[in-house]
């Protein structure tokens, strides 16, 4: 389970380490429920994406704000020189308060609205437009505010990336973004603005993609489109967003691919294409979020009630799909390890279920693992990406604190929730006290 994670161990107390940190003493110190990173392995991870692209030249990881907002992480990835893809205003306001220059971030997502345009003009971003009317609504705003705005355009390649369907946007009949049919007079109606500057073009067909081959059908189809800009527009583009959605493998019998062999894959058909095209070689901009930071976290919870019924065995623990919804939401695998017994042999066949009112709060389904007793720590693995940023405070329950592991030494980058936060937000009129 441990061999594909180098930054997992065992240690010689048979508890599970991650960085060198152990957890059960984490959990023992912070409480649980709660999340834990290593910072070296995010550092590497995004080392590894950019150095498997270096080859080509100019190239630049925009880390994908949506997998993880933690502040601390993403001081991580501005010290490592990322950039930032970001889809909300809020994103936006936090890749500005790490410290991101405007041309480092490219604000995508759907349905923007004015205030997000007008804010994202404000800030200089590179604002990547998902529509025509989208498109229209930015000229007014531009127009009345006398003011510049650089621009690209998400295009929709029609192409199947083979994941959930919940994670597959570059369909034909996704939400996202322009179609081919289209897209060339969004160009032309931008051109013919002069206060937009058409900078780029963008793809992004999906998350947790496991193979080359959809990657190669999309680049081939987004260069085309390049070269069809420079033939009917006379359009040369500074940039070509190829995404992200690189997966990670989340059990050892999973598929997966690393940057190496997309990029592998993948730079031979742009230099095919810019030559059919004979388009001067743009930048590269790539969007990986899961593949940065989705290993590199684990969520612990302790175990509070065993549970035997007719049919199984049930493990209750003190976390459930309001801290990790990727199970219920998607039927997420997410390896378990009892790090407290991480060097006992499995014994028994058990089910994990959540401290939720919701029958479907089940983190993971029939699993072998050691003995199991009130008071273990359960690690669910690779939870770094899409964990924490997607939790909530359902049925009441104050979210967790998360702490950041580096080489060995653990500090808090987040306090835990109390009951006052529930309702730290709230007003109850004077009327109804």
């Amino acid at each position: 389970m441990l061999d594909f994670r180098p930054h997992l161990s065992i240690n010689e107390r048979g508890h599970l380490a991650l960085g060198g940190a152990d957890l059960v003493e984490l959990a023992e110190k912070y409480g649980t429920p709660l999340y834990v990173y290593d910072e070296q392995r995010i550092r590497g991870r995004y080392r590894e994406f950019r150095d498997a692209f270096a080859g080509y030249g100019d190239v630049e990881v925009c880390y994908a704000y949506k997998a993880n907002t933690s502040l601390a992480i993403l001081h991580i990835l501005r010290s490592e020189g990322a950039g930032a893809d970001i889809v909300s205003e809020g994103e936006l306001y936090l890749a500005l308060k790490v410290g991101l220059p405007g041309d480092k971030i490219i604000f995508t997502g759907n349905n923007k609205s004015d205030r997000e345009l007008e804010k994202a003009v404000e800030a200089g971003v590179i604002i990547n437009l998902d529509s025509l009317h989208e498109l229209e609504r930015l000229i007014d705003i531009v127009e009345a505010e006398n003011a510049e705005a650089n621009v690209s355009f998400r295009v929709n390649p029609e192409v199947s990336p083979e994941t959930h369907p919940h994670l597959a946007t570059g369909l034909r009949e996704s939400k996202f973004g322009i179609h081919e049919d289209i897209v060339l007079k969004a160009y032309e109606r931008a051109m013919r603005c002069s206060r937009l500057n058409v900078v780029g073009i963008h793809m992004h067909i999906g998350s947790q993609i496991t193979k080359t081959e959809p990657y190669e059908e999309a680049t081939r189809r987004l260069f085309d489109i390049m070269g069809r800009l420079k033939r009917e527009l006379g359009l040369e583009l500074e940039f070509a967003d190829l995404g992200g959605g690189v997966g990670i493998r989340y059990s050892g019998e999973q598929p997966y691919i690393t940057p190496a062999q997309l990029a592998e894959a993948i730079l031979p058909i742009i230099e095919e294409k810019l030559a059919e095209y004979s388009l001067r070689k743009p930048k590269l901009l790539f969007e990986p979020g899961r593949y940065i930071v989705g290993d590199a976290g684990v969520m612990l919870a302790r175990v509070y009630t065993t549970k035997r019924t007719p049919y199984k065995k049930f493990i209750g623990c003190d976390a459930g799909f309001n801290l990790l919804i990727r199970p219920a939401m998607y039927g997420s695998h997410h390896d378990v390890v009892v790090a407290n017994k991480a060097s006992l042999a499995p014994a028994e066949e058990v089910t994990i279920a959540g401290n939720l009112c919701e029958s479907g709060d089940l983190l993971a389904k029939d699993r072998l693992l050691p003995e199991i007793e009130k008071g273990d720590v359960l690690a669910f693995l690779d939870a770094g990406a899409y964990g924490f940023v997607m939790a909530s405070q359902y049925n009441s329950r104050p979210r967790c604190a998360e702490v950041l592991v580096n080489n060995g030494k653990a500090e808090l980058i987040r306090y835990a929730e109390d009951f006052e936060d529930l309702t730290a937000k709230q007003v109850v009129p004077e009327r109804l006290r």
